[in-house]
């Protein structure tokens, strides 16, 4: 009974026993194949982020030569130094406009005119008037000379007895009356004359004319207005048009009197305007006005165009930069410019590292002066190019970079 029990306790190893042994092992070896999977990947996730070397990035700018000899920078703005708000002497209506916005105008030239029928009609009185007093002129030289010849008949007849001294006396005051009305009919002609000046002139105040060779900046007055000098009447307009003398454009800038001693006249100037950015302009400082702005402390300095430039526009905001020395013709061209940290010496020469695509390219430039704290590039590298700020050793052609704070 007992080796019976005994016998009941033994192991089978049959096929069961067996099937259960081969699916343990299947399972424990997928698991280590999932794990030598992620090892892998994070190995290289690790290689490939030791494998790229962090830079910092600068960029290839462009500048003047100017700056490297620029005393003084100042802001302004571009005026015109003849400019006016055209008007009239005479109050009437507008009858007609011959300009707009942007209209060329020479001295002279009417641009505009009020109502002048009344005043047309006095100066047509008045050149009548000039006309008649003429004939009466005519009339009297007629006179003069029918006294004269009368007189001398008279002179004639009492030399020979045959006439009484009273008759000729008649004669002698028949020629004086005469002359007398010659000096009247001259009077009145220079008389009619001042008339007509005056009613010319009259005319002339109802036509508005450009006081110089310009451009109308602004139209002030329409067709039906009323004109009246200094715009003394209710709703009347005083100004027709505003124009400017293009060729007396300068720029007014506000100088800090602490900075004076670095500007005088005749100093030369390079201007740059916010509307024309890639433009420099040659200017000269043309007279300092001899006050101080109290509450601002500064010197209004206005400085003169060397050349006028048609994009110049009254009212554009400047740059200004005073220099110590006229621009060369050469040095006018803007040049491409970067922090000299950014070029390093292999092989012998001088080169940069272009930042392209996550990686950094060699590119071997050719160097020019300094341009302030900045060195040209003269070849290799252009304006906007990004490049490895200051490439060490480790930093190669091709090699993998990744900026520094991303």
């Amino acid at each position: 009974m007992a080796k019976a029990d005994l016998s009941a306790l033994s192991i089978e190893r049959g096929d069961r026993g067996t099937g259960a042994s081969r699916g343990g092992r299947t399972r424990g070896l997928g698991f280590t194949a999932l794990i030598v999977a992620a090892l892998a990947a994070a190995g290289y996730l690790a290689l490939g982020a030791r494998g790229r070397v962090a830079v910092e990035a600068v960029s290839v700018t462009t500048a003047y030569p100017s700056q490297a000899f620029t005393l003084l920078n100042a802001t302004g703005y571009v005026v015109a130094q003849r400019k006016a708000a055209v008007s009239t002497k005479a109050t009437g209506r507008l009858e007609w406009l011959g300009v707009a916005e942007g209209s060329k105008v020479k001295a002279g030239e009417i641009i505009a005119r009020l109502e002048n029928r009344d005043v047309t009609a006095a100066m047509e009185q008045a050149e009548a008037n000039v006309k008649v007093a003429n004939a009466n002129l005519e009339q009297g030289v007629a006179e003069l000379k029918d006294a004269e010849a009368a007189y001398r008949r008279s002179l004639d007849l009492v030399e020979r007895k045959f006439v009484a001294p009273s008759a000729h006396d008649a004669a002698v005051a028949r020629l004086e009356k005469a002359r007398a009305a010659i000096s009247g009919y001259r009077a009145s002609i220079a008389m009619a004359q001042a008339n007509l000046r005056g009613a010319r002139v009259a005319v002339e105040q109802t036509l508005v004319r450009a006081p110089f060779d310009g451009v109308v900046l602004t139209k002030n007055a329409n067709i039906g207005d009323v004109m009246a000098p200094f715009s003394s009447a209710t709703g009347s307009q005083a100004a027709v048009v505003t124009m400017a003398d293009m060729s007396s454009l300068e720029v007014e800038a506000d100088v800090s009197e602490s900075n004076l001693a670095k500007v005088s006249a005749g100093q030369p100037c390079e201007v740059q305007l916010d509307a024309i950015p890639d433009t420099r302009f040659a200017a000269t400082v043309h007279r300092l006005v001899p006050t101080v702005d109290r509450a601002k402390a500064t010197v209004m300095t206005k400085i003169r165009f060397d050349a006028i430039d048609p994009r110049v526009l009254p009212e554009m905001s400047a740059k200004v930069g005073f220099l110590s020395r006229p621009v060369a013709p050469q040095e006018r061209a803007p040049r491409s410019v970067v922090l000299p940290g950014a070029v390093v010496t292999r092989g012998g020469a001088n080169v940069v590292f272009l930042i392209r695509d996550g990686r950094a390219v060699e590119s071997r430039v050719e160097l020019g002066g300094r341009i302030g704290d900045l060195v040209e590039i003269k070849s290799g590298a252009r304006a906007g190019d990004q490049l490895v700020a200051r490439p060490t050793d480790s930093v190669t052609d091709g090699v993998r970079v990744s900026l520094a704070g991303k």
